[in-house]
């Protein structure tokens, strides 16, 4: 970059560990973090020091690089972090969206690039609510996933890059904004070589190819008839999935597939050709660590990549265990995932029966209510990104996100 890029990492986590080193390892940066998560900041810059924070970045042939980045200020305070900034990026779970949406609001300028990493679903929706009239003259840009899985070494100083994404989707909502041809350069740039952005062709591409359907239908699979007495041992999360799980995850991405096929019809503007089903997507990006791909079942069941992984669980006193339905694969996937879904198929008019048996027993299991009967009328709707919570009530409505 010719000019001194300014930019905002949001958070305090792996992900926010991992974009702050990347991003202030670059040249021409001026790279600030806020997290208002509790004391993090504080204890984020005492641990610090005047030391860089360093990066393990591992490759698939067993090599691995160090990358090292300072970031020029750690607070919680936007007043001090945003001012100046052309780029934000909210490197946080979506739960943690709103907080960092209503601490930015107040400082925020016309031409600055808000971007989701991840994003999806929902992340416009909160986006044009909360942010109201500048929210068109920014960019908004929402990515589908996070680019890398990652662990944080030491809090504050070493995080390990354990696999980076060699692509990865995105929406870019350009509005009324004036951020140059390429509002993409900038976020690349930071990002270094890998992933390569690819662009959807708008917002509802991604939001029904989202992954956050995996979850619930799987818990729900191992648990809706579980007698509620704890096990002696944590059961496998995907090599132990059910054929009935497998069925409901496939049944809630047919839904998906009839709702962009409904959108497509009544708003042909909308270009919704991407929208697949799961299956083909797993065969795709799993091409090598798949043993048996006859059906989504066999090929989640024989994913390498998913080798002993395990249902998160709490362990009892006496070393059972009980699941745990306050992990992010209920708390997250349900409101931020399953409930947004469920918004826009109902706004497009489409049945979501296998959708609606997730959601009322996923609802259960969190203590919420989003549906009653099959109508997404409960009283925690207001606590989701579902559409309806944010005014929206026809296909017309989305024109503005295009």
């Amino acid at each position: 970059m010719s000019e001194t890029l300014t930019a905002v990492i949001c958070g305090g986590g792996n992900a926010a560990h991992v974009m702050t080193g990347l991003a202030s390892s670059r040249e021409n940066v001026d790279i600030r973090v806020l997290d208002v998560f509790s004391d993090e900041a504080e204890r984020w810059t005492k641990t610090l020091g005047a030391d860089p924070l360093l990066l393990t970045v591992n490759h698939p042939d067993g090599t691995h690089d160090e990358v090292r980045g300072k970031p020029s200020m750690i607070t919680n305070d936007a007043s001090k972090a945003v001012p100046g900034a052309s780029l934000i990026i909210f490197a946080v779970p979506a739960f943690a969206h709103e907080s960092y949406f209503e601490a930015i609001k107040p400082y925020l300028k016309p031409n600055t690039t808000i971007v989701g990493m991840p994003g999806q679903p929902g992340f416009e929706f909160q986006c044009f609510s909360i942010l109201k009239d500048i929210a068109p003259e920014c960019c908004v840009v929402a990515f589908e996933g996070l680019p890398w899985a990652a662990r944080i070494s030491e809090f504050g100083r070493a995080v390990t890059v354990l696999s980076t994404k060699d692509f990865l989707g995105c929406v870019v909502i350009k509005g009324k904004s004036n951020v140059g041809p390429d509002p993409m350069k900038p976020v690349q740039y930071l990002l270094g070589p890998h992933p390569v952005a690819q662009i959807y062709h708008n917002f509802l591409e991604p939001t029904l190819n989202t992954k956050s359907i995996m979850h619930p239908p799987i818990m729900y699979g191992t648990w809706h008839e579980w007698d509620g007495q704890p096990l002696d041992s944590k059961p496998l999360f995907y090599q132990g999935l059910t054929a009935e799980a497998a069925e409901l995850m496939s049944g809630m991405s047919d839904e998906l597939i009839a709702t962009a096929r409904e959108i497509s019809r009544k708003k042909p503007e909308f270009n919704l050709d991407g929208v697949g089903h799961l299956f083909d997507w797993f065969k795709l990006i799993y091409k090598d660590e798949i043993k048996d791909k006859s059906s989504l079942l066999t090929a989640l069941q024989t994913n390498s990549a998913f080798n002993g992984l395990l249902h998160p669980m709490k362990e009892t006193p006496d070393g059972k265990f009980l699941p745990d339905f306050t992990y992010r694969y209920m708390t997250e996937d349900v409101p931020f995932g399953v409930v947004v879904l469920k918004g826009i198929s109902e706004i497009a008019g489409v049945a979501t029966p296998v959708t609606d048996k997730v959601l009322a027993w996923s609802q259960k299991m969190i203590g919420k209510e989003y549906i009653v009967g099959d109508k997404l009328c409960g009283k925690d709707v207001a606590t989701s990104r579902a559409p309806q919570r944010y005014g929206y009530k026809t296909l017309d409505d989305f024109d503005i996100l295009l």
